[in-house]
């Protein structure tokens, strides 16, 4: 007998859909299972495997019969005619039942495909005005412009379709995803749908009025007219020009709007208005303030941009409220083929690069639908000028310091010489948002809580520094060996570092120390758009057995013991340190604690086995209230421990006796940048906060309660037992020592009064050492040490004089010497120790430009100073920066001669007007942190 073959039925589509696919059907039912068209071999179901005898219900008539056929000993003729019988009953049977059904749907129903987009238009440089970020480079690259905005504002874009939208059968959603893998639930996945129907929404632009102005424009510039009324997207300029609005041909492209790239003509479009491009110039009607009524069914709403008002009923401005804590979208104009959207966007909504989809499909046919991805990256901040932010500012000169400066101070020295070191933080850089963007990626922060700046602020504190467990921005070093790396004394901003992150494919920069960690903090957050300072304490606690005391030990001779006794002290107290202070809303402690909180990146201690610290509030630390997260307690020490010295003692219980000092107080003063100030040869910009910080006055909390309830009671009498002082009767100071040019002699000076009635015999020891500024002793210059006797009621100076032979080849980061003092009186066994660091002054380079530069030409700047020692200078570079004038940038200069005076000049050609901080350092071998700067005023 013949066999029959089975060949798979070729998928007839109409309009891009099956055309077996029926609205209002069960997907189950396929028409086409029982067809068989002319000129085809039927196409029989799987036979089921194993015997079967018998029929079974849900087999096939076909199945059925093809059983028979085979199995049945009357198989003649007569069976195959059957079974071709049934097969042609059934598939007339079925192109019937298609007739009948096609008859139902209007022939419109497969006429068109669903719209396709052919251009977009993010009005990036327009959108950024409103949105306080136009001087973000990416909004203003010449080829693709990426979106830069604000969360809890609006933004427009335009979408051109292949034809003209049908309000009865095209559907569009405008989709923003978040992350790898987007979730509605999450909020990392938003949908909106567009519906013409109600045009504009019910809110428009914060300072756009609908009405006649544009319309007038409208009918002059062309003869579609609009669905509604139109809008204006802020003051935009028609600077833009695309052809007719049938299929694209040619597109003229201009400096000011890139387009999308795609396979278009290079001819040139004669100039004319299009609703891609922003419209020009007009005159604005006066806004009113009214209440919605039918007359006017759109009212405006800033959504806490910087007016900030509210219009409308009491019932509007809640219904208002509702709309502002969710994504919308709404028509502003449609004009032909074009389509201009407004979108607000949430002041909850997390921040990072977010991306656009554009769907279309037919009504009733989803599964038939286009999707266009958009190429540009949509980059959504924080925003300090919203009020529903919780990073909002309202205090417009802290926003212009806090956000927008893109250069400051960050202070180093010590306590009583603050030297304030120029940094770019370069926040608008081209490379700055892409790397946070990498960063926060790395960091492990999850997509969906990237709204929430408190986790936002903690991560960043564990992504600058990099450890040997993970992959941070920058590798700390602090022993001076920088052959293998960058010496922190040779950056002048945070660009250069966050380049090289990302040109080596995210491997940690070497090498940085706190201060440089906290001015890549401030670029990272306010390029975020989360207020952020830089803040220096001098005479910093680092406590690591939370004793909240800063111990070290000496022998009887007056040398110290390194690690304590047991070698389990590793406390240290350091010149200063470098944190930051970032500005937000902390709804996760009581009322009274947000504004400014403290995070630091510098890693010192894990917390929950990570390198973070902060946010902690400011305010917390000054009242005491250690039990508010996050690490309130570490940075509470860090600013009112206590400097505690062991003597070694042999009539001591335990070995040692606490000694006296006259030094003993952390945290001396605290400093941050003057707002709005600006010194390029002093100081005068630093502004001391040490009273947000620290109580001045016996309203604070007592230090002792507060350390009690951190530690205990026992511990607490074991570390703050001070020695019985009755029996004092010689008096010890340590001198201060005033300013010491770097290359000059210095003399250390203690003071000893006897004020007893009898002789005293004195043991001193005075050491000279240069040391590290986080109080670590690097080499000892000179130590001088002696046992003599002061006569009663008389006056001893004691005198280590130090010469620039003992020290010029033994100085390191920062130049710091450390002078430490130590007596011991025999007959009453009172013991006494106290210490002093400074910092030996290097002149500044001096930077010069001669004439005022303009943009986009050459200017010549001069770098200029004189090598203080009489050593060559090796392996010497420049580095140079200044935004909007010079990227940074690393000249390699020659050896300098011993004492030579250097004039090095420089071309440099601005991109950007404005008042505007050249700033440049010169390293070599010998000798770092020659600095200087400069103030320029670039015309445009």
């Amino acid at each position: 007998m013949s066999t029959l073959s089975c060949v798979r039925e070729q998928q007839i589509t109409i309009g891009g859909m099956p055309s077996n696919y029926v609205p209002g059907l069960s997907a189950s039912y396929n028409i086409s299972s029982f067809c068989h068209r002319p000129g085809l071999t039927r196409r029989c179901a799987m036979q089921r495997p194993g015997p079967s005898a018998q029929h079974r219900p849900g087999r096939s008539h076909s199945t059925g019969a093809l059983h028979r056929m085979k199995h049945s000993s009357r198989n003649s003729p007569n069976t195959q005619y059957t079974h071709n019988l049934i097969c042609k009953l059934a598939d007339q049977n079925e192109r019937r039942r298609r007739h009948d059904t096609m008859e139902l749907i209007p022939q419109s129903y497969y006429s068109q495909q669903p719209l396709k987009v052919e251009l977009t238009e993010f009005y990036s440089r327009d959108n950024a005005k409103d949105h306080h970020t136009e001087q973000y480079e990416l909004v203003n690259d010449n080829i693709l412009p990426n979106p830069v905005l604000r969360r809890g504002q609006n933004f427009f874009f335009a979408v051109r379709f292949d034809r003209t939208y049908d309000k009865q059968q095209d559907v569009i959603r405008i989709v923003f995803c978040f992350g790898p893998k987007p979730s509605v639930t999450k909020g990392t996945r938003v949908v909106l749908s567009v519906n013409l129907n109600t045009q504009q929404g019910v809110f428009q632009h914060s300072r756009d009025m609908m009405g006649l102005g544009m319309a007038r424009m409208q009918e002059a510039t062309t003869t579609i007219a609009p669905i509604g009324t139109m809008g204006t997207i802020g003051t935009m300029t028609t600077v833009s020009t695309i052809g007719t609005m049938g299929p694209m041909s040619g597109m003229r492209e201009t400096t000011t709007y890139g387009v999308r790239r795609s396979s278009f003509g290079n001819e040139t479009m004669p100039l004319q208005h299009s609703p891609l491009s922003p419209p020009g110039p007009m005159d604005r009607p006066p806004i009113e303030r009214y209440s919605a009524t039918a007359q006017h069914p759109s009212f405006g709403r800033s959504y806490g941009s910087r007016h900030g008002s509210r219009h409308g009923s009491s019932q509007n401005l809640t219904s208002m409220t509702h709309e502002m804590d969710k994504w919308d979208v709404s028509v502003q104009r449609q004009d032909g083929n074009t389509i201009t959207f407004q979108v607000h966007v949430p002041a909850t909504a997390p921040v990072g690069v977010w991306n656009c989809w554009v769907q279309t499909n037919r009504t009733g046919q989803r599964d038939n639908r286009h999707d266009y991805k958009c190429d540009e990256d949509i980059y959504v901040l924080f925003n300090p000028w919203c009020r529903e932010d919780s990073v909002y500012m309202d205090n417009d000169a802290f926003r212009k310091e806090y956000v927008l400066n893109e250069q400051g101070k960050i202070w180093c020295g010590t306590w009583r010489q603050p030297k304030g070191r120029k940094w770019i933080y370069g926040q608008f850089d081209d490379v700055v948002l892409p790397a946070c963007m990498y960063l926060l990626e790395r960091s492990g922060l999850e997509h969906s809580e990237r709204g929430n700046p408190v986790r936002v602020c903690r991560a960043i504190s564990s992504i600058i520094n990099a450890n040997a467990d993970d992959d941070g921005l920058m590798v700390g070093r602090y022993d001076g060996e920088y052959k293998d790396g960058v010496s922190p004394h040779a950056w002048t901003g945070s660009v250069a570092i966050l380049e090289r992150y990302l040109t080596d494919g995210g491997r940690p920069v070497e090498y940085g120390q706190c201060w440089v960690f906290s001015g890549l903090v401030v670029t990272i957050c306010r390029a975020l758009g989360i207020p952020c300072r830089s803040v220096t304490n001098y005479v910093s606690a680092h406590d690591t057995n939370r004793t909240f005391t800063v111990d070290k030990y000496f022998d009887r001779d007056g040398n110290e013991v390194p690690n304590g006794p047991d070698e389990d002290c590793f406390d240290s107290c350091w010149n200063f340190h470098v944190w930051n202070d970032v500005w937000m809303q902390r709804p996760d402690l009581p009322q009274g604690y947000s504004g400014w909180q403290i995070i630091d990146a510098t890693p010192q201690e894990e917390a929950e086995a990570v390198y973070h610290c902060g946010p902690a509030s400011v305010e917390a630390v000054r009242r005491g209230e250690v039990g508010f997260q996050y690490d309130t307690p570490f940075m509470y020490g860090q600013l009112n421990s206590e400097l505690c010295h062991f003597q070694e003692e042999e009539n001591s219980d335990w070995g040692f006796i606490r000694m006296a000092s006259n030094q003993c107080q952390v945290g001396r003063k605290i400093l941050t940048k003057n707002p709005g100030r600006d010194d390029d040869e002093g100081e005068s910009d630093l502004l001391e906060i040490t009273h947000e910080y620290k109580s001045v006055d016996s309203s604070g909390p007592d230090r002792g309660t507060v350390i009690a309830s951190c530690r205990g009671y026992q511990r607490l009498q074991q570390y703050y037992e001070y020695p019985d002082r009755n029996f004092d009767d010689v008096y010890f100071d340590l001198m201060d020592i005033d300013v010491v040019p770097y290359g000059q002699p210095f003399d250390c000076t203690m003071n000893i009064q006897n004020k007893s009635h009898e002789d005293r015999t004195i043991l001193c020891v005075l050491t000279a050492s240069a040391c590290y500024y986080t109080g670590a002793i690097a080499s000892r210059l000179r130590r001088a040490q002696g046992e003599f006797i002061v006569r009663a009621g008389q006056r001893e100076v004691l005198k280590l004089h130090v010469t620039p032979q003992e020290y010029m080849d033994k100085l390191v980061d920062h130049s710091m010497v450390k002078v430490h003092a130590m007596a011991y009186v025999k007959q009453t066994r009172q013991a006494w120790s106290d210490e002093d660091d400074f910092p030996l002054n290097k002149p500044r380079m001096q930077v010069q430009v001669r004439s005022q530069p303009s943009v986009g030409q050459e200017c010549s700047v001069t770098f200029s100073f004189q090598n203080p020692l009489t050593v060559h200078l090796t392996d010497c570079y420049f580095t140079v920066e200044g935004p909007g004038i010079q990227r940074p940038r690393q000249i390699r200069f020659r050896d300098v001669k011993p004492g030579e005076f250097v004039n090095f000049q420089d071309k440099m050609t601005p991109r950007r007007a404005g008042e505007k901080h050249i700033v440049a350092t010169f390293s070599s071998r010998q000798m770092d942190e020659k600095f200087g700067c400069a103030a320029v005023s670039v015309r445009g």
